[in-house]
């Protein structure tokens, strides 16, 4: 049970930010924090972890300019769920069998935990690509780094309760999924409210 938290945590976080709980693996791995699976060792490359870390401050400065934003979070609708699917696979202890033996990576149903981390790291990104266009309509631009800059600290907090603390991942999830519904209903609220001065003006 908490392995299936520790994979869904690191997969939503993949969601918002799909190379923030890609590096952290593969840091806390390197320091032995956290022993990784055989199949996902390659997370404590070096190289691997540069790479990471420069496609991270690329996303962070992205994410943070209005329309660009955007723009980015379609792209990263691909980015994000292969990540999740690699380290819901990863956190569970799943030593995929797609590095070893591809020929029964099916058969053996390694293929599962992927696809489960795919979906949720996916569901995760549509969510954020859907409240964030409504977002900075409603405020001329002003909420992207806002709101990236909070989800970029959502995906960090994930990760270290997926890792730390993995119970108290339902309990993020579900404060996150709070807070984008109050969002959404705010933005809404506002459209509405210069919809009407609009139509008072006119």
């Amino acid at each position: 049970m908490l392995e299936i938290l520790t994979g869904t945590g690191l997969a939503a976080a993949a969601g918002l930010n799909a190379y923030i709980p890609l590096l952290i693996m593969g840091i806390a791995g390197r320091i032995d924090w956290i022993q990784l699976p055989n199949g996902w060792l390659w997370l404590e490359n070096e190289w691997v972890m540069v790479i990471l870390g420069v496609l991270l401050v690329i996303e962070i400065i992205a994410d943070k300019v209005p329309a660009v934003d955007s723009v980015n979070d379609w792209i990263q609708t691909v980015v994000r769920p292969a990540s999740g699917g690699i380290v819901f696979a990863g956190g569970i202890g799943t030593s995929t069998v797609a590095v070893d033996d591809p020929g029964t990576f099916f058969s053996s149903g390694a293929w599962i935990p992927v696809v489960i981390g795919i979906v949720l790291a996916l569901l995760m990104s549509l969510a954020k690509s859907a409240v964030r266009p409504v977002a900075n309509l409603a405020t001329g631009g002003a909420a992207a780094p806002a709101l990236s800059t909070a989800e970029d600290g959502a995906s960090i907090v994930l990760v270290i309760l997926a890792i730390v603390a993995p119970i108290l991942v339902l309990i993020a999830l579900g404060l996150m999924l709070f807070a984008f519904v109050a969002l959404i209903r705010r933005v809404r609220r506002k459209r509405r409210e210069r919809a009407a001065q609009a139509t008072q003006l006119a």
